[in-house]
């Protein structure tokens, strides 16, 4: 069967039974956010494909109570599934198609994102944001800003942590110059962490317009939708900070919260099954004592130039997409958003550490980063075409374009009894570095194999670090 009729099923059960899809996944295969998997093109195995179906079968709709659960961030009330991934299996009826569901539905209340607790653990636990930070501030010295401002366009904001390190890099090599810093993020919980970071940043730096959005990369950095259907639904809000204190900075930020509660909203893409808005946002935050300063760069309605000094792309596709997608869809929108002499720094996970040798010790022919910089360079200037022939694309020797990244350990933790913190540490870093789906780790972590592999790892290598790769493409100065 596929996972369309698959997903009609599951829809249908919960419906019936009133149970969420998030409480349905973790009854039937200990995994809450199995449907939301398939809806962005997952796989699963034939082993979960029964799991799924034994659980109906034996925890049938007319014997189960009604169960209804509190509702998360509503989802758009009819999001179609992703194209159809097939799972070998018998061939079942179709389910009839499910009902329209009201925008209050639980069964309609989805989570489209990486699990947040893989996130913030491997954030907290290793220094990649800290070495991103430090490798892209070190683009500061070759660009060359221009009046009225030095602009600078994060490709995927995550929690801030990059981009609050380079706002601090910037006011210290620009301490008198005006920032306009816009960061494009789908993603309501890292807005919220984002937003809790810049408080300090418009009290140390005053002369600062942010700018967040949630807009496709083709359409982010010119803060304009191309799509008049959608430019229709626009949300713009401005927020005018008032006082000259990093505390009443954050009550104002703070005061935003039902804002984006009701606006930063996502579903999923019917063509292509990744995260789209539900409405396209633009969020704009500037110091109102600054105002008059900062007039000639605060964006308005209709679209801004793009014209960036620097473009930050950290992570800014999955490692297992396909080449023609990172190159024309993500790399390419970016490098014509450069001004003259800009520079776009883009940044992905490498392979060959320590980190990866546990993946393949517990899925040996498992190789998630397919593409390097020599290849996705290559197809971006093909893609480009006569657009990029004014830009350098410039790969580096493995020296300048490698650079490593730790696991924060003890050195009495890495010892001949590793303790179990230390442990589940180290393996949801590969696993999030590798980007493995939760199924193929819910069934490693059934057999408990993934432990010996990541102690074994640890005590041959004395730790646990990871690759990451980078790349830069600049456009020439007038």
């Amino acid at each position: 069967m596929n996972a369309q009729q698959l997903l009609q099923e599951i829809s249908d059960y919960c419906r019936q039974t009133g149970l969420a899809e998030s409480t349905f996944g973790r009854r039937a295969v200990n995994d809450g956010k199995l449907a939301a998997r398939l809806r962005n093109g997952g796989r699963i195995t034939t082993d979960t494909l029964d799991r799924i179906h034994n659980f109906m079968a034996s925890h049938p709709a007319h014997d189960r109570p009604t169960i209804i659960e509190r509702p998360r961030a509503a989802a758009p009330a009819n999001p179609a599934p992703a194209a159809a991934v097939t799972v070998e299996a018998t061939p079942l009826t179709p389910a009839a198609p499910p009902p329209p569901s009201t925008p209050g539905d639980p069964q309609r209340n989805f989570r489209f994102f990486d699990n947040r607790q893989k996130y913030l653990l491997f954030v907290n636990t290793c220094s990649e944001k800290w070495e991103v930070a430090n490798r892209v501030s070190d683009e500061l010295a070759h660009i060359h800003p221009r009046p009225p401002a030095a602009r600078v366009f994060d490709a995927g904001v995550g929690d801030g942590s990059v981009l609050t390190r380079v706002m601090r890099a910037m006011h210290d090599r620009f301490p008198h110059m005006p920032f306009y810093m816009v960061g494009k993020e789908i993603s309501l919980e890292d807005i919220r962490l984002t937003l809790q970071k810049m408080a300090d940043r418009f009290f140390e730096h005053p002369a600062t317009v942010l700018v967040l959005t949630n807009l496709a990369y083709a359409d982010a950095p010119w803060l304009h939708v191309k799509s008049l259907n959608a430019a229709s639904s626009l949300v713009w809000h401005e927020l005018p900070l008032m006082g000259n204190s990093a505390h009443r900075f954050e009550q104002q930020i703070i005061d935003l919260e039902p804002f984006l509660a009701l606006n930063w909203k996502a579903g999923v893409s019917p063509r292509t099954g990744n995260p789209i808005y539900e409405r396209p946002v633009v969020l704009v935050i500037y110091r109102e004592d600054h105002r008059f300063l900062l007039d000639p760069i605060i964006p308005k309605p209709g679209g801004t130039l793009a014209n960036y000094d620097l473009v930050i792309a950290s992570q800014p596709y999955r490692a297992r997409a396909s080449l023609e997608f990172k190159a024309s869809r993500v790399i390419g929108p970016l490098a014509r958003a450069l001004g003259p002499g800009g520079r776009l720094i883009a940044i992905h996970s490498h392979g060959h550490d320590p980190g990866m040798e546990i993946i393949q010790k517990v899925w040996p022919e498992d190789n998630p980063f397919i593409h390097d910089r020599h290849q996705i360079l290559k197809a971006v200037k093909h893609d480009l075409g006569a657009a990029g022939r004014d830009l350098n694309f410039n790969a580096y020797a493995d020296n300048r374009s490698l650079f490593r990244y730790v696991m924060h350990t003890l050195p009495s933790e890495i010892s001949e009894s590793i303790g179990t913190s230390t442990l589940f540490a180290a393996w949801n870093a590969a696993i999030y570095v590798a980007q493995v789906e939760d199924d193929r780790v819910a069934e490693a972590a059934a057999d408990g194999r993934y432990i010996d592999a990541t102690r074994s790892v640890l005590r041959d290598r004395g730790g646990l670090w990871f690759f990451d790769e980078s790349y830069v493409i600049s456009r020439r100065r007038a």
